[in-house]
């Protein structure tokens, strides 16, 4: 029987080093890999680059690698909720590749496909294409970008099993599943993991061949990034 579990986050993390590139799942605060970020944290590791739809919020997810200056190049879609992000960036601490969100998605996409690029409109005529190539497709102009190479891939699931297979739960099901088998070694962390056979084929969103690692995460802060409430009137 094949089994990708790991006993611990720990171990979920052998062979992280100095600077690598690293993807991580989630879309703001949701789905994120809460239990890889805080042993990337506790292990220290430095000059890393990380591709995220976001860069969390100041005391919370990749935030807490901010704080500590882990983070020498941030590559994502959406950073406005994090202002120690803003901060290193105007100060020049920071570097910061900005890419439209579907085009972060389908460089996660052909990566996990082993295509090399892919050729989008998004961009085309603006400085997101400046010093790349260009092509013309049926009358409509499209730049060429190339897939992610990342040395590790952290994605946060909601069930899980022995073998790696994976289901998303609501929202949570975002960047994670192109980010998986998208990175040389692909870590799954869980709420619930169960042996082999038990989920249902039919629910399964990410088969096991595309996970390396998988273990159970306990106690999930899942913090809502915004929250916004009536005002009750006696």
């Amino acid at each position: 029987m094949i089994t990708k579990t790991v006993n611990s986050v720990t171990e979920a993390l052998t062979g992280i080093e100095d600077n690598m590139t690293l993807m991580l799942g989630g879309f703001g605060l949701s789905g994120i890999p809460e239990k890889a970020i805080e042993q990337l944290v506790k292990l220290n590791v430095k000059n890393l680059t990380c591709i995220s739809n976001n860069a969390g919020v100041d005391d919370f997810g990749l935030g807490l690698l901010l704080q500590k200056k882990q983070i020498k190049k941030m590559i994502s879609s959406y950073v406005g909720e994090n202002a120690e992000f803003e901060r290193q960036m105007l100060s020049g601490e920071l570097e910061v590749e900005l890419i439209p969100q579907g085009t972060l998605a389908e460089r996660c996409r052909a990566a996990q496909a082993g295509f090399p690029a892919i050729y989008t409109p998004a961009g085309y005529g603006t400085e997101v294409a400046e010093g790349k190539e260009t092509r013309e497709f049926d009358g409509k102009m499209y730049v060429l970008e190339h897939a992610f190479k990342a040395d590790f891939s952290f994605i946060k699931a909601w069930k899980g099993d022995t073998a790696g297979n994976l289901i998303f739960k609501g929202t949570a099901r975002n960047f994670n599943p192109p980010m998986c088998g998208a990175a040389k070694i692909t870590v799954a962390e869980v709420e619930e993991l169960v042996p082999a056979g038990e989920l249902d084929p039919n629910q399964i969103h990410i088969p096991g061949i595309f996970v390396q690692r998988i273990f159970e995460g306990k106690n999930y802060e899942k913090r809502i990034e915004q929250r916004t409430v009536r005002k009750h009137n006696d």
